[in-house]
């Protein structure tokens, strides 16, 4: 395995990821003068950068763009000297007292490494699904909802994600059918919007998705079973979104030793310290996490801190 050249010196601090809690982090260290280089695979801000509204961040009265959200973060770590690079990480193992990481290939040493790789959408796991990705089945509304003006879609969730993309997709689409495994668990709040918009939005409960059907190599419509009946039905859709939740970006970690609870979380002691030594964890990917961005944000803040101590406790 090489060694990336321009990676040579050891760094103080990598962290994994670039969503709101990694930003954080960074934007805390290097202001430490901890020289901090995050590696992202995706999407700098992570989920939060292809959200659409958010509605619940403190100090944005009328809510913030998740967009807008992220490039602020960014922007700000960014400022203080952190370094971001487009690369996976592909294993992080403990070598020589050291944290070493293998990104893309190429292997780098770090004194500490932060993991806020946060989480990834949740797959139905049904015909039609992984063949039509990105052109007919989707995940991000902000990301692929103007390609839909004036047609039909088919929404699969029925959470607050589901019915807040649901809402949103009205903006391009004619019509929406909401399509729901058991009944609506989204908010009050939004459930009383999707009331208002009942002429634009059809909610299908106790159902599932047995297939995304397809006719001349294009997305056509979604076949569904009623719970209660068990009769199928086909629905005519031109694009399907599906938020039914979010799965931990962990799978990277397979062989490292790091510690994981049962839902694929990475777990940590009261310092957000693995059991791996060096390397540390904030974020939805932790357990114990609330999945929530503010709760990210602190959870970043307090890991720089941690990771300062730890590494000022390594001196000499």
């Amino acid at each position: 395995m090489k060694v990336m050249k321009e990676h040579d010196k050891i760094h103080e601090l990598v962290i994994v990821g670039a969503g709101p809690a990694a930003l954080t982090a960074a934007i805390y260290t290097t202001r430490e003068d901890i020289d901090t280089t995050l590696y992202e695979k995706a999407v700098v801000g992570g989920l939060a950068a292809t959200t659409d509204w958010i509605d619940n961040y403190p100090g944005y009265a009328k809510g913030i763009e998740g967009v807008r959200l992220a490039d602020e973060l960014r922007g700000q770590a960014e400022r203080f000297g952190a370094k971001i690079e487009f690369g996976e990480v592909q294993k992080i193992e403990r070598k020589d007292g050291k944290v070493a990481l293998t990104v893309d290939g190429n292997e780098i040493e770090a004194k500490a490494v932060l993991i806020a790789t946060g989480s990834d959408h949740r797959k139905l796991g049904v015909q039609g699904e992984a063949e039509f990705h990105s052109r007919g089945v989707h995940y991000c509304a902000t990301c692929d909802g103007a390609f839909y003006v004036g047609k039909r879609l088919a929404v699969v969730g029925g959470g607050n994600s589901g019915v807040q993309e649901a809402i949103f997709l009205t903006k391009f689409a004619d019509h929406i059918d909401l399509l729901v495994r058991s009944e609506l668990k989204a908010s009050e709040v939004l459930q009383r919007k999707l009331v208002q918009m009942k002429d634009k939005i059809t909610v299908h409960t106790n159902v599932t998705v047995q297939e995304i059907e397809a006719k001349n190599n294009a997305v056509n419509g979604v076949r569904i079973k009623d719970k209660a009946s068990g009769d199928d039905r086909h629905i005519g859709v031109d694009g399907v979104f599906i938020f039914i939740g979010l799965l931990p970006n962990t799978q990277f970690l397979a062989g490292s030793g790091i510690e994981l609870d049962k839902s694929g979380l990475i777990k940590t002691d009261t310092n957000l310290q693995t059991n791996l030594q060096g390397v540390f964890v904030a974020g939805d990917v932790r357990s114990g996490a609330t999945m929530q961005i503010a709760a990210a944000v602190g959870d970043g803040a307090t890991a720089a801190l941690k990771i300062r101590e730890y590494l000022e406790s390594q001196v000499g």
